[in-house]
């Protein structure tokens, strides 16, 4: 018999670490899918810089001692954080660096950073050994097709083209698997109670309800391409916040044997 008490959830990462995961994902989503469309546009390099941004911006209010947040530079070779601060750098770089110059290898060496920064956010979670739902090794793939399938929503938005659609319902339909995959392997009850909504909305809303909207828009209302971006952006951005704040129980613990002192 095990005793102990029920996990808790934690309480350190609020709804302004989840903004990173949120903002940061679709930014660099979009980041990285405007090389497949051949997208010379400024506006969807500056708008996927500005969500990144935000979503640093909004993780850096959850600091106590603002300051000090210099100090996530310092330790590349145990934290992802510190990677995933080096990947920004990178990606801002490339990004500003793009905007000046137009030419086509900075954007595609911005999408690869972009790739970089959402891989480093998930294994950041990953790396969260004491919480079940951060843990399973099927939260990196989530993670990476979420942020893949809202910036193709995003780029959708702006150019509804053959190519971006395309990519956006392969995005969708990889993130639908990257669930079914991680669902199957959550096995904490809280956090399955918690995330069971978002995922259900996630596969509804943000999958079915999408794919059919494109195929409407590309046989006979084109503004129901827009309707598809936005759905599966919004689903995915309630898993991640569901993730984050909501489903982050913590293992416990449990005393398999207990100490009993010996009679006299």
């Amino acid at each position: 018999m095990s005793f102990g008490p029920r996990p808790w959830q934690q309480t350190s990462w609020d709804w302004r670490a989840a903004g990173n995961f949120m903002l940061g994902g679709t930014g660099a989503g979009l980041l990285f899918a405007l090389p497949f469309i051949q997208n010379h546009s400024p506006f969807p390099v500056i708008l996927a810089l500005l969500l990144i941004g935000g979503g640093l911006g909004s993780v850096w209010l959850e600091i106590g001692r603002k300051l000090r947040a210099i100090h996530v530079f310092f330790n590349p070779y145990t934290s992802w954080m510190t990677r995933e601060s080096f990947a920004a750098l990178l990606l801002f770089g490339f990004g500003i660096s793009f905007l000046i110059l137009d030419q086509t290898e900075l954007q595609y060496l911005a999408a690869v950073a972009a790739l970089a920064f959402v891989y480093c956010q998930a294994r950041i979670l990953r790396a969260a050994k004491g919480i079940p739902a951060w843990r399973a090794p099927q939260v990196v793939a989530l993670v990476l097709t979420t942020s893949l399938a809202e910036g193709a929503g995003a780029l959708m938005l702006m150019q509804p083209e053959i190519l971006a659609t395309s990519l956006f319902a392969g995005a969708v339909i990889a993130r639908a698997l990257a669930w079914s995959g991680y669902w199957a392997a959550l096995k904490q009850p809280g956090s399955r109670s918690a995330l069971e909504t978002a995922g259900k909305a996630l596969v509804q809303a943000g999958t079915l309800a999408p794919l059919a909207l494109v195929v409407l828009g590309a046989v006979y209302l084109p503004q129901a391409v827009a309707l598809a971006g936005i759905a599966a952006i919004l689903t995915g951005w309630r898993l991640k916040y569901v993730l984050v704040t909501r489903a982050a129980f913590n293992q416990g613990f449990a005393l398999p044997q207990l100490p009993v002192r010996g009679a006299r």
